[in-house]
């Protein structure tokens, strides 16, 4: 597919679904790969607006300010990156954003790691599938298909959250551009393990269709994240060496 087709498909689907952080972060990097810096920027800055977690997404907003000229707009988004990036243990994205911090003359925040503060769910009504705890069902499916309704009608909302999170870390630590397939097919993978989403149950779900699989590069290491609980801090932000 090239360059001019990803992009449009792209900014359709972010007309039909604006707060989709994916699909600005995915727009974001095919406008980069076209050398488009301040609309790829753009579109970066957007899906940290709707995903302060996607701290991707303020590297390579820094990066494409950087390279449209825009040193200001870069301090900017890059110390605000830096903060998410150090708060949420994100290696890989810290050390490219400190990085570039260096390149542009610009300070580093000085910030500790603070472990992250539990969600109150008392008062709940919905019993999650996968931790059986209490909590809240979401307001919608998140994806318009059967998976996305099963998701929704056996996954809370704060079960879901906590995917959101361990999904950012993999994009972030793989560097995945979820725009290319085989990317795809490695982040729903560890969507499906984590949320508990059996083959079996895709395919009943999926009108008998095969759950995409990613190559057994990727297969192996998100399974070592799971058995890690996402916890990457000894990886050292290392962990994308192993499917390069």
């Amino acid at each position: 597919m090239d360059l001019d087709t990803r992009i449009n498909q792209f900014q359709s689907l972010i007309e039909t679904d604006p707060d989709n952080d994916m699909a600005h972060f995915s727009l974001g990097n095919a406008l980069l790969q076209a050398e488009r810096f301040d609309e790829a920027a753009a579109s970066f800055v957007r899906c940290t607006e709707i995903n302060p977690g996607m701290t991707k997404g303020y590297e390579l907003a820094g990066r494409s300010y950087i390279d449209s000229g825009n040193t200001e707009q870069a301090k900017e988004v890059l110390t605000k990156g830096y903060v998410e990036a150090v708060t949420r243990g994100d290696m890989l994205p810290k050390k490219a954003i400190e990085g570039m911090l260096k390149e542009i003359d610009a300070p580093i925040p000085d910030v500790v790691q603070t472990p992250a503060e539990t969600e109150d769910v008392s008062g709940g009504d919905f019993r999650c599938g996968k931790t059986g705890k209490m909590g809240h069902q979401m307001p919608r499916a998140p994806f318009r298909n059967g998976m996305g309704q099963w998701i929704h009608e056996n996954i809370s909302k704060e079960t879901f959250d906590e995917w959101i999170m361990m999904g950012t870390k993999i994009i972030n630590e793989l560097r995945l551009d979820l725009s290319r397939d085989e990317h795809d097919a490695a982040y729903e993978y560890a969507m499906r393990l984590y949320l508990g989403l059996t083959d079996e149950i895709y395919q009943s779900v999926m009108d008998g269709a095969t759950p995409p699989m990613p190559d057994a590069q990727f297969k192996g290491v998100i399974e070592d994240i799971m058995a890690m609980g996402g916890h990457l801090e000894s990886e050292q932000g290392n962990l994308h060496t192993r499917v390069e």
